[in-house]
């Protein structure tokens, strides 16, 4: 069993031949990545959690914006948060690591509550859910009584407790649309993202209430970057995040999810791409892709950044931190997202840029 070292957060691990062996074919999927020089410093630590999940029946869910290391060569699943959760409740592992931000660690724990869910770092947070809290929604309640509320799924327990629905930037417009007429109704609140609430409202004549949050990645790209990135990289295809504000997916090619985003990729093997999103997303599309040459525009998300392999592996050295919700409020929650679940997917919601004569109109609409 590998073990700490003197100091704290560090562990006492060679790169032995052994070693070599065990990850010879892991580094074969990242090389163009990661040097040699750096590999032999990672390799350890990656044999070392490979060799711990399988002692203690653990997988780790590695989210699209986790560095190649993490996403390639020890994540068993790679996605968004809710491909990470839903693939989290079907394994048969006693201990899900959350290679991710604490509200995707929430959003484990609320669908496999029998699991221990482990988070390696407690700072590992995130700027869109922190935006919100579930008093804020009660009040939001009180204020538009009858009005849905639809919650994206970057968001806390407590506040999906509060929702009625939630969504993800892929069905957020099915969402929007099932439920208005589902309770008769014009208009929902939709919680938290303001520029993702506007994206939906430019596809929808469902009036949007939203909320005045935002991801600290997304809201930094300008509609000014990405015609500086045509300009510098002539026929570059540009996709972008539907977190990022209207002006900038009135800019893009497509918009969409991450996995929309992957997926285009993959099926339309474009000869130049730039994906407007946090840049370790385009590193493991491009992994993924070898014939495809990615422009890497770079928005890091520093909560994101908190996960490292040292943690991983500490946390599956010392179980820690595990991830615990009020079941009362996990079991309200748990519903939000079932609803939501269970609603069959008519289209999936793109923005494309064909909606971007409709942003002028939406400042008055929300």
């Amino acid at each position: 069993m590998p073990a700490f070292g003197s100091e704290p957060g560090k562990f006492e691990l060679a790169y032995t031949r052994e070693v070599e062996a065990k990850t010879r074919d892991l580094y074969a999927r990242v090389a163009t990545f990661i040097p040699e020089a750096e590999w032999r410093l990672k390799a350890p630590l990656i044999a070392a959690i490979n060799d711990l999940k399988a002692e203690k029946n653990a997988v780790i869910l590695a989210h699209n914006y986790m560095t190649p290391d993490i996403y390639h060569c020890v994540g068993d699943f790679a996605g968004d948060s809710l491909q990470l959760a839903k693939e989290a409740a079907k394994t048969d592992a006693e201990v899900i690591v959350q290679a991710g931000v604490h509200f995707m660690a929430e959003t484990s724990k609320i669908l496999c509550p029998e699991k221990t869910v482990l988070i390696p770092d407690l700072r590992a947070g995130c700027s869109l859910a922190s935006s919100i809290t579930g008093a804020d929604v009660r009040l939001l309640k009180e204020r538009y009584p009858g009005v849905p509320v639809v919650t994206y799924v970057n968001t806390s327990a407590e506040v999906k407790a509060e929702s009625d629905i939630c969504c993800t930037s892929s069905n957020a417009v099915d969402i929007v649309e099932h439920i208005a007429a589902e309770w008769g109704v014009d208009k929902v609140i939709f919680l938290p993202d303001q520029y993702l609430a506007k994206n939906v409202a430019a596809m929808t004549n469902v009036r949007i209430i939203a909320w005045a949050g935002a991801c600290e990645v997304h809201e930094r790209f300008t509609a000014e970057d990405i015609r500086e990135l045509r300009e510098a990289n002539p026929g570059v295809i540009v996709l972008a995040h539907p977190e990022c504000p209207p002006e900038v997916l009135a800019e893009a090619d497509y918009a969409g999810s991450t996995s929309g985003m992957s997926n285009y990729v993959k099926e339309k093997q474009p000869n130049n791409v730039v994906l407007i999103t946090e840049c370790s997303m385009s590193d493991n599309v491009a992994l993924e892709n070898p014939k495809v040459h990615f422009v890497r525009p770079c928005n890091l998300c520093p909560h994101m950044k908190r996960i490292s392999l040292e943690g991983i592996l500490r946390a599956l050295q010392t179980m820690e931190h595990k991830v615990e919700i009020d079941p009362e409020i996990s079991a309200r929650a748990r519903l939000a997202i079932e609803r939501m679940i269970a609603l069959p997917l008519k289209r999936k919601s793109t923005y494309r840029a064909e909606h971007a004569a409709r942003v002028a109109a939406l400042e008055a609409r929300t």
